[in-house]
């Protein structure tokens, strides 16, 4: 295995990785991600117990249980860039050994819920509504950094996407 530099793995003196503030054991298999960071506390004033609080700069993250369920909540800020940070950051803590600076063997996926706000496109959906979402759509470019294979299921989303959106251009001129 190739260990990573430096550069490319930023390791802070406690030995958490940089913007997260966080070591690969002050994390949850189930991570709730919200933009706010007010929010967080928000969350995790539920909790029965807190074990680790961390903040750096826009990222507060708090890690404890409700019952035996261990979860992290943990905020990204605003943005795609930001999300981007918390991902990878987050994928870094459970796959790449920090004192080798190898990617592990085997990989491990975790559980990652968001929380938060967003903007609806349907005019039926009212202001301050709750809504459960299967898929999100990126319309920015950060996905073209991402080597992607899309199933059936992607390709089905993507080609309602177009029908859609073409039938309410149509319908607006």
């Amino acid at each position: 295995m190739n260990r990573i530099a430096e550069s490319e793995l930023i390791i802070n003196d406690r030995g958490a990785i940089y913007h997260l503030d966080l070591r690969p054991e002050e994390i949850a298999n189930t991570v709730i991600t919200v933009g706010d960071p007010g929010r967080v506390y928000e969350i995790s004033k539920y909790f029965d117990e807190i074990e680790i609080q961390q903040k750096h700069r826009e990222f507060v993250s708090h890690t404890g249980r409700i019952g035996q369920k261990r979860l992290t909540v943990l905020s990204s800020g605003i943005g795609p860039d930001n999300i981007d940070i918390v991902i990878n950051e987050l994928d870094a803590l459970v796959n790449i050994d920090f004192e080798t600076r190898e990617i592990k063997k085997n990989l491990k996926s975790i559980n990652i819920i968001r929380v938060g706000t967003s903007g609806a496109l349907q005019g039926d959906i009212p202001v301050d509504h709750f809504v459960a979402s299967t898929h999100g759509l990126g319309v920015d470019n950060l996905l073209n950094f991402y080597r992607l294979e899309q199933n059936e299921e992607d390709k089905e989303l993507i080609q309602s996407f177009i029908t859609h959106t073409q039938i309410h251009n149509q319908i607006g001129q």
